[in-house]
């Protein structure tokens, strides 16, 4: 393969997504830099792939960077994969892109499932566009800024969440942009459980009511109905 940085998406959650090319691509390449090895290991032994694997996450990726850089200026091709969806979504990668563009060497993606655009296809919110803001804060005073940073939105806002704080941010959401807001929830997308729901706040609360919210969500918060203009 040519070398330089080869950018892979890989399945979100059913490992039966990998695209044939990103797989001859996690074949060929010299090297795969990965978000976390042993997670992204269940994929290479799935498809029998057993190039070398080092690590590069949110900790290390400076200095992983100059280790690519250094690879690939001596003409090998590497890949970079995260533990789902594409590098530089919300996860890890954009400061190695951003680095390898400085350092002059090829880039290229080999585009793959995104559980943004998943979700949006599932909604049926995205016919005229959306906004994706990628993970709120921690802090509650992040959050409410965040979300009023959103309030006056005319296309749906998504959201990645944890399941851990699923059921406060649909509190937040009713408290800051409106109890009638309608909402979308994608849980565990693409997987065995996978699970749609839409409703305002409170009806995506009541359906989490004696059950603990379990797996990877996708938020997305519909625009408020624009009354048309009168003449």
């Amino acid at each position: 393969m040519e070398a330089g940085l080869y950018i892979v998406g890989t399945p979100i959650g059913n490992l039966g997504d990998l695209s044939l090319r990103a797989l001859e691509t996690l074949k060929e390449v010299e090297l795969i830099v990965a978000e976390d090895t042993r997670h992204t290991r269940r994929l290479t032994q799935r498809y029998e792939i057993d190039t070398r694997m080092i690590s590069c996450h949110k900790f290390n990726e400076v200095q992983r960077s100059e280790q690519i850089i250094d690879r690939i200026q001596n003409g090998d091709a590497v890949a970079m994969v995260t533990d789902s969806g594409m590098p530089g979504i919300s996860d890890p990668g954009a400061r190695v892109v951003a680095l390898c563009r400085k350092a002059g060497v090829m880039i290229t993606s080999v585009p793959g499932p995104a559980a943004v655009t998943t979700a949006v296809a599932l909604s049926g919110f995205g016919e005229k566009g959306f906004i994706f803001a990628g993970f709120l804060p921690h802090k509650s005073g992040g959050r409410k800024r965040d979300l009023l940073k959103w309030a006056e939105a005319d296309l749906p806002v998504v959201l990645y969440e944890s399941p851990y704080r699923l059921l406060k941010l649909m509190g937040e959401i009713a408290e800051h942009l409106g109890s009638d807001r309608s909402v979308f929830v994608g849980r565990e997308l693409t997987k065995k459980f996978e699970e749609m729901t839409t409703g305002t706040p409170s009806d995506i609360l009541s359906s989490y009511d004696g059950r603990t919210v379990k797996g990877e969500c996708v938020v997305i918060i519909q625009p408020i109905p624009r009354r048309p203009r009168s003449r």
